[in-house]
């Protein structure tokens, strides 16, 4: 599921916490940019799954962006954290959504490159899916 051929969707609330998984510095500032635009409070940039994994496990979160290959590690396991929590969250890659494992395929992708308004569709994506998983069980 991509959000590039999603329509546009209701706009998010402001003074959200999002976690931001990134490990490349110049994607981490635009999101940075883009977030603070649509209102959100950041937690992070943080660059190694290792240190994403406790933040996701016990950090006051709104919602996440998790680049799929950070640092050359996946960030599953910090998806594992986020959704065991019912955090809404989204993944970001280069490539299409048939390369995440099956676990995980009907989750947001957002593709790289990308644009604010795609940015704000796939998160409100990630809250609709969310809500989705809270009534029907875990991914």
């Amino acid at each position: 599921m991509t959000a590039a051929n999603t329509p546009r969707v209701a706009a998010l609330p402001t003074g959200l916490r999002v976690l931001v998984v990134e490990d490349e510095m110049l994607i981490a500032m635009l999101f940075e940019e883009f977030l603070r635009r649509l209102g959100c409070r950041i937690i992070g940039p943080i660059g190694r799954v290792a240190k994403a994994i406790p933040l996701a496990k016990l950090e006051p979160l709104d919602a996440a962006i998790l680049d799929v290959n950070v640092a050359r590690e996946e960030v599953f396991p910090v998806a594992c954290e986020l959704a065991r929590r019912a955090i809404p969250f989204l993944f970001v890659s280069g490539y299409g959504a048939d390369r995440l494992p099956k676990e995980w395929c009907k989750r947001p992708l957002l593709q790289k490159p990308f644009n604010s308004e795609a940015l704000e569709r796939s998160m409100s994506m990630a809250f609709a899916t969310a809500r989705r998983n809270s009534t029907e069980g875990p991914p």
